[in-house]
């Protein structure tokens, strides 16, 4: 089973919910795709047996061949080269690695070369296999790491578990994308509930199956949660607020540890969502 941890913004509880469904059953994957501030490690605490530098490929020009006809940058939808009338710039900060520009070249003089934007990490914590994306300072996208990790590590026959990226954006979209489940983290406050209503929406249109949990649920307006109802929003679950869950998770300690009550909630939160499918 394939479940995604979401939220439609950040400080919502995602990795708070996402450590503690890992930690409370045997032999899963775990994916932190939120590789821009990826920080599930703090919490799983697992060996770090290997680091892959990824790369993208982004256009190399040979300028003995280009004429500056200017079909590449036609070609690039994402504004990554610039054709002047002698001169050729390529922007790798911008370019998705989609070799577009490599088959619009009449002349063929365009090559591709690595361009380092992040790394992925492997390790493992008891029956957990942790899989961890980062993206490079000053590096603008996440997606085309997130793409590659879902493809490479996302293909499992058991659980997986995937910490997605906060927001409901690109990375957010290919992180929950093939998934059986989306777990969506939420709060009851306006803020929470207006990111909450978007991220359901793109859930819907992908057709994915979902459903929320509300975290610190006693606060904010009571009306939230009749919202919530209303709109047609399968509530999995509500944890109240406690200080002891703050107090752990700011010292990385996660739930099932600071309220060992939590590890069956989380068990029979994975049953029920197996039974949903």
């Amino acid at each position: 089973m394939k479940v995604a941890v979401a939220s439609g913004k950040g400080g919502t509880g995602k990795t708070l919910i996402s450590t503690a469904l890992a930690l409370s059953i045997d032999y899963v994957r775990f994916l932190d795709l939120d590789v821009e501030e990826p920080n599930a490690d703090i919490f799983l605490k697992p060996e770090i047996r290997e680091r892959i530098p990824y790369a993208l490929p982004v256009p190399n020009i040979n300028l003995n061949r280009c004429t500056y006809c200017g079909e590449c940058a036609k070609a690039c939808e994402f504004g990554a080269i610039f054709v002047g009338p002698k001169s050729i710039s390529v922007f790798e900060k911008l370019c998705h690695g989609c070799a577009s520009c490599k088959l619009a070249c009449p002349e063929n003089a365009i090559t591709e070369k690595p361009y380092e934007i992040g790394e992925i990490s492997i390790g493992k914590k008891g029956t957990i296999e942790y899989i961890q994306g980062f993206l490079k300072l000053t590096e603008a996208l996440a997606t085309p790491i997130i793409r590659h990790m879902k493809r490479e590590y996302g293909n499992v026959s058991g659980n997986l578990i995937i910490d997605a990226p906060p927001g409901t954006s690109c990375p957010f979209v290919q992180s929950i994308s093939d998934t059986d489940f989306v777990i969506l983290v939420t709060e009851p406050t306006p803020f929470g509930l207006s990111d909450l209503k978007i991220a359901v929406n793109v859930a819907r249109d992908m057709k994915l199956n979902f459903g929320v949990i509300i975290n610190r649920s006693d606060i904010g307006s009571p009306k939230i949660k009749k919202e919530i109802k209303e709109n047609g929003i399968p509530i999995l679950m509500e944890i109240p607020f406690d200080r002891r869950i703050a107090e752990g998770y700011s010292k990385g300690i996660p739930l099932i540890e600071t309220l060992p009550d939590y590890r069956e909630c989380m068990k029979s939160l994975w049953n029920e969502i197996g039974g949903r499918l």
